[in-house]
């Protein structure tokens, strides 16, 4: 076989680079580069070229600026599970697409990862067995992304009514009360699980 010359060997690297992206929903960190072959001192000339964009510390990206913010958040947080205002927002429960993503979060995860200017991200740390209750996927830019159902929705609405804004709140209450896939039994459980079955009964209860 011939050996590749230092063009030849840089395009191969940096379609092999471009794979790991596309299964990661265009993201790829600093470790998936450098387990290629490539040291870091290559990494940061082809940032400082343009070649390579960094999106955040040991995260990069082709074409950074002109993805969305679904295909970054998918790339970046994988790992989360949408929940609250974003959760509502992809059940179509509120029209406005909240200013920041809401995802919940191993409460172990590194609050460094969530350092970040673009996409705003407001993480939610929560113990492990919380944070797999009631979690199912949806489509989500170019994959799938977890998603709270919307019983597990509507249980952390009421657990944080007092930190939602009110007119979202009611907002959220109403299209769950109208939904037709809805499924009572699985409120109540999980509305026991969270410890806010009372506040099911008061507040949805006398709905249906």
């Amino acid at each position: 076989m011939e050996k590749m010359t230092r063009e030849e060997k840089t395009e191969y690297l940096l379609s092999e680079i471009k794979k790991k992206m596309d299964e990661n929903g265009g993201i790829i960190k600093t470790n998936q580069i450098t387990s290629l072959g490539v040291d870091y001192r290559r990494i940061l000339a082809w940032v400082k070229d343009g070649t390579l964009e960094r999106v955040k510390s040991g995260y990069y990206s082709f074409g950074f600026k002109e993805r969305s913010e679904e295909d970054l958040i998918l790339g970046l947080f994988s790992d989360g599970v949408l929940c609250l205002d974003s959760a509502l927002y992809c059940y179509h429960y509120i029209d406005r697409k909240p200013y920041a993503w809401h995802i919940a979060v191993d409460k172990n995860t590194s609050k460094s990862r969530f350092k970040m200017e673009y996409p705003v991200i407001m993480p939610y740390y929560t113990e492990p067995e919380v944070l797999q209750l009631g979690v199912t996927e949806i489509p989500f830019a170019s994959g799938s992304m977890k998603i709270y159902t919307k019983e597990r929705m509507m249980c952390d609405c009421l657990k944080y009514e007092e930190k939602l804004d009110r007119d979202i709140f009611k907002r959220a209450l109403l299209a769950y009360i109208a939904d037709s896939s809805k499924d009572i039994a699985q409120l109540l459980k999980i509305a026991r699980e969270r410890k806010v079955l009372q506040k099911v009964h008061n507040t949805i209860g006398v709905w249906l």
